[in-house]
Parts: C-alpha cells; sequence; structure tokens
C-alpha cells in the first residue's frame, strides 16, 4: 500500500516526530511503500483562495514542494496526518497543507483512508475535541475513510512520551495495516 505521512511538528525530535518514526517503521516492516512530508522543513505557502486552481486543471498559483505532494497525494492509498496539539487544533504547518488540499479536491477525493496521530500536553480528554472534529470534516468532505487514531494526551516532551505505551501503538498500527 502506498503511504504518505504528513507532519506537523517544527521539532525534529519531538513528541510526534517519534510518534511518525514508529509508524512508519512498523508500516515499512510490512512491506508498505511509505513518503514522509515534514510540512515544517517545506516550502509550502499558504492558500491564497484565488481560484488560479480552478481554471489550471489543479494546479496553484505557488510554485512550492507542495506541487510535488499533490501530485503523490493522487497516487496514496492512505494519508496519515501526524500533529501536535496547538491550541486545540493542528499545527499551523499542517494545516496549510490542508488547506492547499483545494486545488487537487477532485482528483484526491473518494476513495482513500486516513489516520491522525496526535500528541498533547494536555492530559484532559475534551482538549483534542476541535482537532478531531476538523479532522472528521476533512474525511467527510473529502469522502475519505478514518483507519485510526492515536491520542497521546499528556504527553509534553518526547522523554515523557517515551514512558508510555504510546510510541509502540504507533508502530503496531503501521504494522498492523491491510494491504
Amino acid at each position: 500500500m502506498k503511504l504518505t505521512v504528513i507532519t506537523g511538528s517544527p521539532h525534529k525530535k519531538g513528541t510526534t516526530a517519534l510518534l511518525a518514526e514508529k509508524f512508519i517503521a512498523g508500516a515499512k516492516e510490512t512491506g508498505h511503500e511509505v513518503l514522509r512530508f515534514d510540512t515544517a522543513f517545506e516550502n509550502v505557502k499558504p492558500c491564497l483562495a484565488c481560484e488560479y486552481c480552478a481554471s489550471h486543471d489543479g494546479e496553484c498559483v505557488h510554485k512550492d514542494t507542495m506541487n510535488d505532494l499533490s501530485k503523490q497525494l493522487i497516487e496514496t492509498e492512505l494519508i496519515v496526518f501526524v500533529t501536535p496539539l496547538y491550541y486545540f487544533g493542528m499545527s499551523a504547518q499542517i494545516k496549510a497543507v490542508i488547506d492547499r488540499f483545494h486545488a487537487s479536491n477532485a482528483k484526491i477525493a473518494g476513495s482513500k483512508k486516513a489516520m491522525l496521530l496526535v500528541a498533547s500536553y494536555i492530559a484532559d480528554d475534551w482538549a483534542m475535541e476541535g482537532l478531531e472534529t476538523m479532522y472528521e470534516s476533512m474525511l467527510r468532505f473529502l469522502n475519505w475513510e478514518d483507519a485510526g487514531k492515536l491520542r497521546a494526551a499528556g504527553c509534553p516532551t518526547r522523554e515523557v512520551l517515551e514512558q508510555t505505551a504510546y510510541p509502540q501503538q504507533a508502530f503496531e498500527m503501521g504494522k498492523n495495516l491491510c494491504q
């Protein structure tokens, strides 16, 4: 299966970097093809809602690394969003990528699966509600199927996260993907 893992943290060794690493290791162990796109280290400009894409077959007015990712997403069967919880939502870096889906909605909608892996400082159950609502709305709009969620709540640092079962759970999620 072709997977695209989209990360949203500017911390190369942070909590969600660990979750992404473990998920990818599990997926590769069982033969899946994985592309990792670290949004914080790519040149992704924000969507301008200029509608250039509407008259140019989904091509964006911006000429940045999102163009390459958009092509990859068409072929991808599973998209994994890995983000820290930033003020009750996804990070701005990953949100910029999602906003740019606008240019290729018609090409990426339908018959895909998605997963959400998130780490948060806050341990309260309600803290991730806004992020999950946004994720579920995106899936509904694009007609994608949710393939699973991992909520690493109460993990403010990588060191704290490493002491939990969440990294192993991320590995198992990757390893147990259907072919």
